[in-house]
């Protein structure tokens, strides 16, 4: 009988490819905001002023948002706020864009996945599945009289917490920008507070020129209306 052949020589094992990553698309959108965005536009303002150590000044309500945002369909004219949405789905086109801002539509890879404890909270209001909204920017229109042209101003920029350092705040600055120049205005800005290190140094590094020499000047509250009934006395005139 003839001996049996040998076994083949083992196949050698193949070798892990350590220079692979993996990625995780974000898929986002930046849209006009409408009054029934109020409910998750409030939400966020109560965060940011947390985060700011500023919940003593914040009386906003949903009523009061949506009395006073949204009185009406002329964004860019008045106060207008763009919405960040984000889904790990790509999100579908918007129906019926407004017809002074097409949507932007954008994907990031990240590293890691976002995890979103308060993903149920801040569902899109155009209901597409699985589109949440990630931040806001409002703005609304001011002027130079130096270089007689309009501008925005930027009165809040805000990204949730569990998004942040991916690139969102800076996409959404980018479209207020795009905005403007769209237009022909001549300049955006806005106020930082002075212990927010990493946001000054953020907005130096896009260009941004952190103005020192300036100081916000605000009348609000009681100091407002009792300025109001007592201006214009001899005293106020030698001041200025």
């Amino acid at each position: 009988m003839a001996a049996a052949a040998p076994p083949p020589p083992p196949t050698a094992a193949a070798e892990l490819n350590m220079d692979l990553t993996t990625t995780y698309p974000l898929f986002t959108r930046i849209r006009l905001a409408t009054k029934p965005d109020v409910p998750v536009i409030h939400k966020m303002i109560h965060q940011m002023a947390v985060f700011e150590r500023l919940t003593h000044e914040c009386s906003a309500t949903e009523a009061s948002l949506s009395a006073t945002l949204f009185t009406n369909n002329n964004p860019f004219e008045s106060f207008t706020v763009f919405l960040i949405e984000v889904s790990t789905t790509p999100i579908p086109p918007t129906p019926t864009p407004h017809p002074k801002f097409t949507p932007i539509y954008k994907t990031l890879n990240l590293d890691l996945p976002v995890s979103d404890p308060e993903l149920s909270s801040f569902v899109s209001s155009t209901m597409d599945d699985g589109v949440v909204v990630a931040g806001f920017v409002l703005f609304f229109p001011n002027y130079s009289t130096f270089l007689a042209k309009p501008g925005f101003y930027i009165e809040d920029l805000f990204v949730r917490e569990c998004y942040r350092r991916k690139g969102l705040g800076k996409m959404l600055l980018s479209a207020v920008a795009k905005q403007a120049v769209a237009m022909g205005y001549g300049r955006v800005e806005w106020v930082v507070l002075d212990w927010n290190v990493n946001a000054i140094k953020f907005y130096e590094q896009m260009g941004a020129n952190v103005m020192q020499e300036w100081r916000v000047c605000r009348l609000t509250g009681d100091a407002l209306q009792g300025y109001a009934a007592s201006s214009g006395t001899n005293d106020d005139l030698d001041l200025i």
